[in-house]
């Protein structure tokens, strides 16, 4: 996506915190339809400096066009903010992301199903012990081994977690490695891997189809949507909403319903 392709997203963001029902959408009590100002080119430069990768062009054009974080998916985009000469990322889970590895490529693969299936079934049951303190102890240490496993930091290397969705759920936006510039599911703490966030093909979904999709759902709950859309990543216009055939987001208000083909 080239920079015009945002041309007037932050003033439909901004307006559809004046609709009624703006606070019925999932997650606007938590970002309240703010948008951080955008960052300036030095800005951006230095960031990517201080990071040692250049950022996907979608999430960088977004970046230095609508903003650094605010209203968007789930209870908004974790705002990127420089403090005391360092970047980091703001908000419930932003630390799980390790800017200082974000050159490293992201895994082309995650963790063995075969092992984590296997270390699942080796999950203590509470029923099974006569005494809550020897299962409290036994729980932590298989917590430790599943934990080494899933939440291992080279998991999420070359990557930027973006938004949180509640109950520890979110999502991230790979930046290194094969699976760049596409968006991921992260519910591991249902006992889940990564999972990228794909359309009904089977294609992944890129930072600007699912940022817009957000903004598409919202324009529709609170009666703003138009059909006149802007043109979309690479230039096709998107298409009807959920009204005229596609599917809603999930319960959760995010993107695992899976998106309609690109």
């Amino acid at each position: 996506m080239d920079v015009q392709g945002w041309a007037g997203v932050r003033r439909r963001v901004g307006a559809l915190g004046d609709r009624p029902g703006a606070d019925e959408v999932f997650g606007a009590l938590g970002h309240r339809w703010a948008l951080e100002g955008p960052l300036s080119g030095e800005e951006l430069a230095d960031l990517e400096t201080g990071t040692g990768v250049r950022l996907p062009e979608e999430y960088r054009s977004f970046l230095l066009e609508v903003g650094a974080g605010g209203a968007g998916p789930g209870y908004g985009l974790f705002p990127l903010r420089r403090e005391e000469g360092r970047w980091r990322l703001e908000g419930d889970g932003a630390d799980l992301a390790d800017l200082s590895r974000l050159a490293e490529p992201f895994p082309e693969h995650g963790p063995d199903p075969e092992l984590l299936a296997a270390l699942l079934a080796e999950c203590p049951e509470e029923e099974e012990f006569d005494d809550i303190e020897e299962f409290d102890e036994a729980y932590e240490a298989w917590d430790e081994r599943w934990g080494a496993v899933l939440f291992a930091p080279e998991r999420t290397a070359g990557a930027l977690v973006l938004s949180h969705l509640g109950c520890a759920q979110r999502e991230w936006l790979v930046v290194s490695g094969v699976h760049r510039g596409t968006m991921w599911s992260d519910c591991r703490t249902d006992d889940a891997d990564l999972a990228p966030l794909t359309h009904e093909d089977g294609t992944p979904v890129t930072f600007a189809q699912w940022y817009r999709a957000w903004l598409e759902s919202a324009e529709r709950a609170t009666g703003t949507a138009t059909r006149s859309r802007e043109p979309g990543p690479g230039g096709e216009i998107p298409g009807p909403g959920p009204e005229e055939g596609h599917p809603a987001p999930g319960p959760e208000g995010n993107l695992l319903a899976r998106l309609p083909p690109r």
